[in-house]
């Protein structure tokens, strides 16, 4: 079974072209469903999808109280699909359809996520720049090499959307979650289309909010499991610094005879260094500890044959 997710916020006007182009694609597979996930639209989305659901038992409405975002509306969408294979996508008719097919036969090589790759991006310079930098440096920090870590059009096996804790901006870095619980992504390129109706949902602080999302992501990532690595790390350099400090003043009085009221300010200085690298060391320990109690409780085994 196919399970197609779309977050819709206000795209009355695209919606019914949009059904009947998934239609035309997934009358060729047996069993389907189209899943909306409606984020607090105010345009007569949330009416024309009611009476949809209501005539196709294929179709999903999901109605949100109010917009909480595109993390929010997957993962939504991820706990309530049926299917075994999962396509996202985009509901402003910028993602065709007609690369469903495509998509799966991409996953059938033996992936367990494939996403698109939108080469020839049919927006704005407005939109593309930031989009080129976000890519790259996504790609630098995460080490993960596609082209577009944000193309709506996807398709995941379900194990890869049971893994997924999506809130904030994370759904901008799924590749990059698949890819640290050992999964096997792919990347195609997919035909993307101008917009024709309505209007971007794109804000010039996307960047700005995706870089504190990338930052707590690759945290997450390296240090979940070792969080002394981290903490450590800190934790020594400050105790380092400080010693280095302390024997200069000791040295300054040995050789130099200078009295240590002299230097009294940077004795005081080293001291709050060991003081905080010891902190850090604490901290540490302390994570480690949670950490462990964390992974005692959870199960790792996935099957025993």
């Amino acid at each position: 079974m196919i399970s197609v997710i779309i977050p819709v916020l206000n795209e009355v006007d695209s919606l019914p072209e949009l059904m009947d182009q998934l239609r035309k694609v997934l009358h060729i597979y047996s069993k389907w469903e189209i899943l909306f996930v409606d984020d607090g639209s105010t345009d007569g989305s949330t009416e024309f999808l009611y009476d949809l659901s209501r005539k196709d038992e294929n179709v999903t409405l999901i109605q949100f109280h109010r917009n909480y975002g595109k993390s929010a509306a997957l993962a939504e969408g991820f706990k309530l699909a049926e299917g075994e294979f999962l396509i996202t996508m985009d509901a402003d008719l910028q993602d065709d359809p007609a690369e469903i097919p495509n998509l799966m036969k991409k996953l059938e090589e033996g992936f367990d996520l494939v996403s698109g790759w939108k080469k020839e991006r049919k927006d704005p310079l407005s939109k593309r720049l930031p989009s080129k930098i976000f890519n790259y440096v996504t790609r630098l920090m995460t080490g993960v090499k596609i082209h577009d870590f944000n193309c709506g059009l996807k398709i995941y096996r379900k194990s890869v959307t049971k893994t997924l804790d999506l809130y904030g901006g994370r759904h901008r870095y799924i590749p990059a979650l698949a890819v640290h619980n050992k999964f096997r992504i792919g990347e195609i390129r997919v035909n993307h289309r101008p917009r024709i109706y309505g209007v971007t949902k794109y804000g010039g602080s996307r960047l700005f909010h995706g870089f504190f999302d990338l930052i707590s992501i690759i945290f997450m990532n390296r240090y979940t499991q070792q969080p002394l690595h981290l903490f450590g790390f800190f934790g020594l350099f400050c105790v380092a610094t400080s010693l280095m400090v302390e024997l200069f003043v000791i040295g300054r009085k040995i050789f130099s005879g200078h009295s240590f009221y002299e230097h009294l300010a940077l004795m005081l200085f080293g001291a709050m260094l060991f003081i905080l690298g010891l902190w850090f060391f604490s901290i540490g320990l302390i994570a480690e500890m949670i950490t462990r109690g964390a992974q005692e409780k959870e199960s790792r085994v996935k099957q025993v044959i």
